[in-house]
C-alpha cells in the first residue's frame, strides 16, 4: 500500500498513517491497540481538516484523534509499505471500501520510481519530514541561474510551463534520467502535494510569478 510511516497518538491509545485511499483522496487511518476495525477518514484539502467516513465511530475515533494524526503526519512522505497489524486484532480487521482495493498503475509507478525516491531522500530531514522550505529554495536557485529559464520567462512563458520544465530538470539531475516525461513529472508532484501542508512548490510559484513580472516591466 501507499502510505506514510505509522504514528503514535496522545489523544487516544492508538496508532495512525496517512494513506493513499482508492479514490485518489489521501486519507488518515487510525488503528486503536483493542480493536479491530480502523477509523477513517478523508483530507479537506479545501479546509484542511479530516472529514470522517461514514463508518466511523466518533466516540471511539475522536475528530481530535484525527486532527492529532493529521497534524504528526504533515509533510512525511509516501512510501510503498507492507499492511499494518499493530495486534492479533488486526489479522480479522475488515476494511472500508476507501481502503480496499489496489493503487492505479500509476501511482504504484511513480512511487517505485528512483526520481520520487531521489527527491524524498534529498529532502528529508531527520524528523523524516519532507523539508519544503530547502526543496523550494534549492529549486529556486536553480531558476535563478538556469539560461532556459531566463529565456522562457522572457519569451512569455507560462507559470505551468515554467515550474513543470525547472521541476522536470531537477529531477533528471537528481538521477540522470533523461527520459522522463512532464506527465510523469506531474505525477510525483501531485504525489510530494499530497502529504504537504500546503502546496508543495508555493515559494517556487510566487518567484516564477515574480520572475515574469519583472520581465514585463
Amino acid at each position: 500500500m501507499i502510505r506514510t510511516k505509522i504514528v503514535e497518538l496522545s489523544t487516544i491509545e492508538a496508532a495512525a498513517y496517512r494513506q493513499k485511499l482508492k479514490n485518489g483522496k489521501s486519507g488518515v487511518v487510525i488503528m486503536r491497540y483493542d480493536m479491530a476495525q480502523p477509523g477513517l477518514a478523508s483530507l479537506n484539502r479545501s479546509t484542511g481538516e479530516p472529514d470522517p467516513s461514514a463508518n466511523t465511530n466518533l466516540d471511539l475515533f475522536p475528530i481530535e484523534a484525527f486532527k492529532e494524526a493529521l497534524e504528526l503526519t504533515s509533510g512525511m512522505p509516501y512510501s510503498r509499505r507492507g499492511a499494518v497489524k499493530l495486534s492479533r486484532h488486526q489479522e480479522e480487521a475488515g476494511t472500508e471500501d476507501e481502503l480496499s482495493g489496489e493503487e492505479p498503475p500509476e501511482e504504484l509507478a511513480t512511487i517505485d520510481s528512483a526520481e520520487y525516491e531521489a527527491i524524498v531522500k534529498t529532502y528529508t530531514n531527520k524528523k523524516g519530514e519532507l523539508s519544503y522550505d530547502l526543496l523550494n529554495k534549492d529549486f529556486i536557485q536553480f531558476a535563478k541561474s538556469s539560461k532556459i529559464v531566463a529565456d522562457m520567462v522572457a519569451s512569455g512563458a507560462s507559470e505551468d510551463d515554467i515550474r513543470d520544465h525547472i521541476v522536470k530538470v531537477k529531477l533528471e539531475s537528481l538521477t540522470g534520467n533523461r527520459e522522463l516525461t512532464t506527465a510523469q513529472t506531474q505525477r510525483i508532484v501531485a504525489m510530494l502535494d499530497e502529504v504537504s501542508p500546503r502546496y508543495v512548490f508555493r515559494e517556487l510559484n510566487d518567484e516564477i510569478r515574480r520572475m515574469l513580472s519583472l520581465a514585463k516591466g
